[in-house]
């Protein structure tokens, strides 16, 4: 199932030029060795202690990115290893980024999250504050992060249109930013939305980078839809 729901994503995210995160959160690293084997190199993890004890056994070439909420004091743990963090939800958290990514004598890739969900319990800016955290001159003067882009996750609904709606409000934010002056660690390049439920929205609206994981791995014991 892993290697023919890769290749299909993959035939499906072609024509976006689209990335595809595989999120192989509670997996086994024979499932992951599977995906890898049909030639995926970009997993997401979202605990820490998962993403390096996999990280330990898988080959070296893989890309782990980190997709949920990350505690500062958890940071270095995963410094030397990961290659994109998706949700970076405060100055603070950047700041500590960027504090590890030096002594590990690294630039670490980072994506700002946007609340654009009517739900409460997510995580990220709203726009007024991201705008803020862009123009920060502390931020600015962060030598060892950059800031790739955005991401943000839609309400879990049923309603589509609410669902588009949210990504619309992300992709126009991210060409807002696009088109302004940036310090030279912010490159809007990477939009990181979509999941299981609504990738082909968020390609429609824009996306870059959807993460993936039910639909390549099955469902999880406690299922939490990716």
């Amino acid at each position: 199932m892993t290697t023919e729901a890769l290749q299909t994503f993959w035939s499906e995210l072609k024509p976006y030029n689209a990335k595809l995160v595989a999120v192989s959160k509670t997996k086994p690293v024979s499932d992951l060795m599977e995906a890898y084997s049909a030639g995926n190199r970009i997993f997401g993890e979202n605990k820490v202690q998962e993403l390096v004890s996999k990280a330990e056994e898988m080959p070296k070439d893989v890309e782990w990115h980190m997709i949920g909420h990350l505690q500062r004091n958890k940071v270095k743990y995963i410094a030397p290893l990961v290659s994109l963090i998706h949700a970076v939800d405060s100055v603070r958290l950047l700041k500590e980024i960027d504090k590890q990514a030096e002594k590990n004598n690294r630039v670490i890739d980072c994506l700002l999250q946007v609340h654009i969900a009517k739900e409460e319990a997510k995580f990220g800016f709203d726009a007024q504050e991201l705008k803020l955290v862009v123009n920060d001159p502390e931020v600015a003067k962060m030598k060892h992060v950059r800031i790739l882009g955005l991401m943000g996750m839609a309400t879990f609904t049923e309603d589509n249109e609410q669902i588009r709606a949210e990504f619309k409000e992300l992709k126009t934010l991210f060409d807002e930013l696009k088109g302004g002056q940036l310090p030279e660690n912010i490159v809007m390049k990477e939009l990181s939305m979509g999941m299981s439920g609504d990738y082909t929205i968020a390609l429609e609206e824009g996306s870059t980078m959807v993460r993936i994981g039910s639909s390549i791995f099955g469902l999880r014991s406690c299922q939490i839809d990716a």
